[in-house]
């Protein structure tokens, strides 16, 4: 990658968004952290977006050996695995099908002796696709609130409580089914903080719990960081807030910052729709369209912005990339800029641009990435 961003620093950036990606990757990240087999029975269970790629890197760890599972991942982020059964369901409002798997995965731990041995595989999403309502509560009752909370604006941490209260696994529930098996659980955090309580809201998070943090997105920024072959600055790996603002806000700052320079973030911001009919948009390209706009045109600026997993909200890109002609083509095309920010509907103008990042599911999930590149 050595001096690509003088000649192409939409490709150099987007090298920074892989490099962060593979991080966070399940087969790099999770066998140095996979505990020995145990001596009785070894089972293995998991949610999460990143849960199907985690139980084939235990699967390459443990071969052949004596053990079993189950775990639930997203429609679309399946992998081929031979003795961890892998579920999809749905994300990021619940369905059938992630009720069903939360049913199998708790009757995977039932019965469990001292000398058995559960590993968990935890990663961002496992928060909708482990779902059992609480006692009194049904599935559609879950559904209606999960709709409310995305729509909300609301942060992670805030959501996730919720979550944890109408739930019969999270908040540490589902660890006490694993009793009296020794318990591991090996998790990639997308949550400020990177709280166990919080990851999932926390399914196996309880007092003096084995909890290993394989993945995080300060690892992800550092991995960027240490690629990017400049002075870097990491602004932080949990940035909340409204993502219009803090592009604004990063707007500001790049403006007085002097390059050449990278300065790094992580964390998720949100995106308050109210009652207006939103149109297509993510966080991340809302958080870009709105630092375009403060920017101005300001020449040797260049920006990127993904959701690590591949998917900004529900659309099929990770996020999007700027640069200092964003505004003047779109311009020239006749989009009115902001009409799409005001509208959520960054994704539409960035596709008319060709400026968005498509990965396809990473199989991984350690928040958002952004890079903003000054020369």
């Amino acid at each position: 990658m050595e001096n690509a961003n003088y000649y192409d620093p939409k490709k150099y950036l987007r090298g920074l968004f892989q490099a962060a990606i593979n991080a966070a990757d399940p087969a790099h990240c999770l066998p140095p952290n996979l505990p020995q087999l145990g001596s009785g029975r070894n089972i293995v269970i998991g949610a999460g977006k990143a849960a199907a790629a985690m139980a084939a890197a235990v699967e390459a760890a443990w071969g052949d050996a004596d053990y079993e599972g189950v775990v639930v991942t997203r429609y679309g982020h399946a992998v081929p695995t031979k003795r961890i059964r892998v579920l999809e369901a749905s994300h990021p409002v619940p369905d059938a099908n992630g009720e069903a798997a939360a049913r199998e995965i708790l009757a995977a731990v039932q019965g469990l002796k001292p000398e058995d041995q559960v590993v968990a595989l935890i990663s961002g999403g496992a928060s909708a696709l482990l779902t059992l309502p609480a006692p009194g509560l049904t599935l559609q009752d879950k559904i209606l609130v999960n709709k409310a909370l995305l729509a909300s604006g609301a942060p992670i941490s805030t959501m996730n409580r919720i979550r944890k209260a109408l739930s019969a696994v999270k908040g540490g529930k589902l660890a006490a089914a694993c009793a009296p098996a020794k318990l591991i659980t090996l998790a990639i955090s997308d949550v400020p903080g990177d709280d166990p309580a919080m990851i999932g809201s926390g399914p196996t998070s309880v007092a003096g719990a084995d909890y290993r943090m394989i993945a995080t997105p300060m690892m992800a920024l550092e991995a960027a960081a240490r690629e990017a072959g400049m002075p870097s600055e990491i602004l932080g790996d949990d940035l909340e807030g409204e993502a219009w603002e803090l592009g604004r806000a990063h707007a500001t700052l790049a403006l007085n910052s002097k390059g050449p320079k990278l300065l790094l973030s992580g964390g998720e911001t949100t995106v308050s729709i109210g009652n207006a009919k939103p149109g297509r948009g993510g966080r991340n390209t809302e958080y870009l369209l709105s630092l375009a706009v403060a920017l101005e045109g300001a020449p040797n600026i260049y920006a990127l912005a993904g959701d690590s997993d591949g998917i900004d909200g529900t659309e099929d890109a990770a996020g999007a990339v700027v640069g200092p002609d964003t505004l003047a083509r779109a311009n020239a095309k006749g989009l009115e800029v902001a009409a799409y920010l005001a509208g959520h509907d960054s994704y539409s103008l960035f596709a008319a641009l060709e400026d968005l990042v498509i990965t396809g599911p990473t199989l991984t999930n350690v928040n958002d990435i952004r890079a903003i590149l000054i020369f």
